[in-house]
């Protein structure tokens, strides 16, 4: 009877074991999608943190960029992928909570096939005007716009871009009459900027930063909730009068919903080591990015609230994609 005993524990033990393993991750490596070409903000970012979370992992953390679509074609292959934490990806504003909402949609639903993980970046879209402007406060512009109504061209990186729907915000607060001209980067658009061939435009803090730290561009105005680091002396919207005035770029890491519980934890944990890591966080900081790391429920919140926001400017602008 003993020895039955003591071969139905050993069997038991074993049939235990392949369940035991399911719950180990990763055992292999785990893929990163990212929607952009190498080079781009997601990019840089996604190749910053994919070493730290590699270390915490305990597996390679391999970098795959899928291009499309302003950043569509990426999400769809995170939100289509196996639920078993070896694929995430880092979504932008652009690809989670403005394309969703145009009229062309995107093949997934931000809220429902995606499992959030946690905010990777914010990035702020400060407005500009070129060094040798007149304008030398946000006042300055309002008076003229409103003086000359359609006279003013503002710079975007095309219709539903975060630049347009930013100028729009601005527009609907001020009251403003002006004119889009669009272009097919954000570079294109800083050089029309400093060109004069518009006379005012949001962007990415990165792409705009260098031209501000010398004097070829001027910021007026922020729609951070707080003043940023880089440009101490350069007011938020919300304290120049116009808190509706709220754009930030953002890229966040994302799974495929359903995610496997354990696996979506440890990705999180892993997401979370690296962005407080002192290393990543300057690096991030020198790209003109403040590091996140909240929670997944911040985050899936952040989500849908984006979606609202920009929602919202799109309908009420009439807005669809180019």
């Amino acid at each position: 009877m003993k020895i039955t005993a003591t071969l139905a524990a050993l069997l038991g033990a074993l049939v235990a074991l392949p369940a035991v393993a399911q719950d180990r991750f990763p055992t292999r490596p785990v893929r990163y999608v990212v929607p952009f070409a190498a080079g781009g903000p997601s990019d840089i970012v996604a190749r910053i943190m994919a070493p730290h979370m590699a270390a915490t992992l305990g597996q390679p953390v391999v970098v795959d960029n899928r291009v499309g679509a302003g950043g569509v074609t990426g999400v769809d292959v995170i939100a289509k992928a196996a639920p078993d934490g070896y694929t995430f990806g880092i979504g932008s504003a652009g690809a989670l909570a403005i394309s969703p909402n145009l009229s062309r949609g995107t093949p997934y639903n931000p809220i429902t096939d995606l499992a959030p993980i946690t905010l990777g970046v914010l990035v702020p879209e400060p407005l500009v005007v070129p060094g040798a402007s007149p304008f030398r406060t946000l006042q300055d512009l309002i008076a003229d716009a409103r003086a000359r109504p359609g006279a003013l061209n503002f710079g975007s990186t095309g219709n539903g871009s975060m630049p347009h729907l930013a100028a729009e915000q601005l527009r609907a607060a001020a009251n403003l009459d002006m004119v889009q001209i669009a272009y097919n980067s954000g570079g294109q658009l800083a050089t029309a900027i400093l060109r004069n061939e518009v006379q005012l435009g949001f962007a990415d803090l990165p792409v705009l930063l260098p031209n501000i730290q010398a004097g070829t561009m001027r910021a007026l105005a922020v729609g951070t909730p707080e003043r940023m680091s880089w440009l101490p002396d350069v007011p938020t919207f919300a304290e120049l009068g116009l808190p509706s005035v709220d754009a930030s770029n953002w890229h966040g890491l994302v799974a495929p919903a359903r995610t496997q519980p354990a696996a979506l934890d440890a990705l999180r944990r892993a997401a979370i080591a690296a962005l407080q890591d002192p290393e990543v966080r300057q690096r991030l900081n020198q790209q003109g990015a403040v590091p996140g790391g909240n929670s997944p429920e911040a985050f899936g919140a952040f989500i849908a609230s984006e979606n609202r926001k920009w929602g919202e400017v799109i309908r009420r602008n009439n807005i669809t994609a180019d």
